[in-house]
């Protein structure tokens, strides 16, 4: 039995306040929440080529203020961007993500990673969706 993985090139993007080192860790009682609207999106189907673009839109629903410190995803051609400023208690945000579908077909489920000063420190949230190729045109 042969069993085969691959795997994008993953990248990781950092913000400004990811680099920010003076940060007193947060209790559990008192730090910021990220609660997204939705956890998952699907695109839908896509041609092959194409770029998909969503906004996960998320409020800080915790007592503190929320500072995202970096945002990857699964794959090399999934790319988010979140803001760089602290999100204070009660105010929304969004995390920003592109899928760029060359090379890719069939069904997608990517998986993106929000590292910010929450408890617990990592949120996830997915895009899914399927990329068609047209075969008329190949021949």
């Amino acid at each position: 039995m042969v069993i085969a993985l691959a795997a994008c090139n993953q990248t990781t993007q950092k913000t400004e306040a990811g680099n920010a080192t003076t940060a007193a860790p947060v209790d559990s009682a008192n730090a910021p929440v990220m609660k997204f609207d939705t956890l998952t999106h699907d695109f839908g189907k896509i041609k092959q080529g194409d770029k998909v673009t969503y906004e996960y839109k998320y409020t800080n629903t915790g007592k503190s203020p929320l500072i995202i410190k970096e945002a990857y995803a699964t794959c090399g051609c999934t790319t988010p961007e979140v803001s760089k400023e602290p999100v204070q208690p009660g105010q929304a945000s969004t995390v920003k993500v592109t899928f760029n579908s060359a090379g890719k077909s069939g069904l997608q489920d990517k998986l993106i990673t929000v590292v910010a000063n929450t408890v617990p420190g990592e949120n996830r949230v997915h895009l899914t969706g399927e990329v068609t190729t047209d075969e008329k045109a190949k021949k």
